[in-house]
């Protein structure tokens, strides 16, 4: 199945049905007064979390959502019948922008949840609502309002605790064959993976955690080259990354100078993610005689000045991935239990994702060459049951 992690859609939500006029007639009923019925209301426009997806490739081939218009009203005090609510299917981890704000209206990061993002229509009322005692025979009904309609982008982000980072060809891949059921595709020559991979972590019968491979960048990438850094925003939601360094490159090129590369690509992609901890994975200690592993070890250290973790290992015999993998489980196991109990670490956490939103925002705003509509008079037309996103979980 192709891979495609962003994707623009209509949505529109139904019309509500008009209030109906109609006057009671009945025989040895004179003048029996009004009886016009009420409109349904439209039905409205839902975006569900499905952990059966995995792409939005479903997206590309269509663009449009419509919900059910309401029904209009009918004589003998008949309601319009409402228009049925349009439920639609996203993949877990993606994000809701409107494209004519460029406002976040929301994220589907759990199963089941549930966000509102088109209000329908609301109903119009028959001439029922409006006979009093000084006019019994009104000929007012109000109509139904439109549904509401809006232009929105959807960016998919894999939801990971684990993020891979390196160039291409530092053993990133082999990495996630080896401790999960994963099976990227490996070879021997650089971008062997072209789209963002996920593999579940298994130490016990309880205990996981997920791990995410992306595709390799190089030095430029802030500036297109290779790849880009268009599959860099997968890595926004995890905990922790592993730097993978080949310690022994097939072009002979320095590892110290490669991965201070990946150091200056990530900061000009996100400041808030580079300063995600970050653990040194030195990759590949196979391929060097084995009197020069440590000292090769030691002296990449030692010129990145890198006072972090450091694992040394060899992804593809499995040697040091056990103690990689656990180190890494007890470090998020720590890190939740904190946020559970500590309200500032919880804060810290949510302040940090909120950054990384904001710089997603900025991105979108230079790609398309404009700003964010803002109106600071929206929130004061709009009442409290106005147009508010609607979130629940469906068990």
């Amino acid at each position: 199945m192709q891979f495609v992690d962003e994707a623009s859609i209509i949505v529109e939500a139904g019309n509500g049905g008009n209030g109906c006029l109609s006057f009671r007639r009945e025989k040895y009923v004179p003048k029996g007064g009004p009886d016009g019925g009420d409109g349904g209301h439209g039905g409205s426009v839902y975006l569900i979390g499905d952990d059966a997806l995995n792409t939005l490739i479903d997206f590309k081939y269509q663009r449009f959502y419509k919900a059910q218009n309401g029904q209009p009203g009918q004589g003998r005090q008949m309601s319009g019948r409402a228009g049925e609510d349009l439920h639609v299917k996203v993949p877990v981890g993606t994000t809701v922008i409107d494209e004519d704000t460029l406002e976040v209206i929301a994220d589907v990061t759990e199963i089941g949840q549930v966000v509102q993002v088109a209000q329908g229509g609301r109903r119009g009322l028959g001439n029922i609502h409006f006979k009093s005692s000084t006019n019994r025979a009104p000929r007012r009904t109000t109509p139904g309002t439109e549904g509401e309609r809006r232009n929105l982008r959807l960016e998919m982000k894999v939801m990971a605790d684990v993020g891979l980072l390196g160039m291409p060809n530092a053993g990133k891949s082999t990495l996630i064959r080896s401790v999960s059921a994963a099976k990227p595709k490996v070879a021997n020559y650089p971008f062997t993976t072209l789209v963002p991979n996920l593999g579940v972590v298994k130490l016990g019968m309880h205990e996981h955690f997920v791990m995410a491979d992306v595709p390799g960048l190089i030095e430029g990438a802030s500036d297109g080259a290779g790849l880009g850094l268009r599959f860099l925003k997968h890595l926004t939601r995890t905990r922790l990354l592993f730097h993978v360094v080949d310690v022994a490159p097939f072009d002979e090129s320095d590892p110290v100078e490669a991965a201070e590369a990946i150091v200056h690509e990530l900061g000009e992609f996100s400041p808030t993610l580079a300063e995600r901890p970050r653990w040194l994975v030195l990759n590949k200690l196979d391929l060097l005689p084995e009197g020069e592993r440590e000292a090769t070890a030691d002296e990449i250290v030692r010129r990145l000045d890198w006072e972090g973790p450091v694992f040394r290992i060899s992804a593809i015999s499995n040697v040091g991935t056990e103690e990689l993998v656990q180190a890494a489980h007890r470090w998020l196991t720590e890190q939740r239990t904190l946020e559970n109990e500590d309200d500032e670490a919880m804060e810290r956490e949510q302040e940090m994702r909120q950054r990384m939103e904001d710089e997603a925002v900025a991105r979108t705003e230079a790609r398309l060459g404009r700003p964010r509509k803002r109106d600071e008079d929206d929130d004061d037309d709009l009442d409290d049951d106005d147009y508010d996103v609607e979130v629940e979980y469906v068990q």
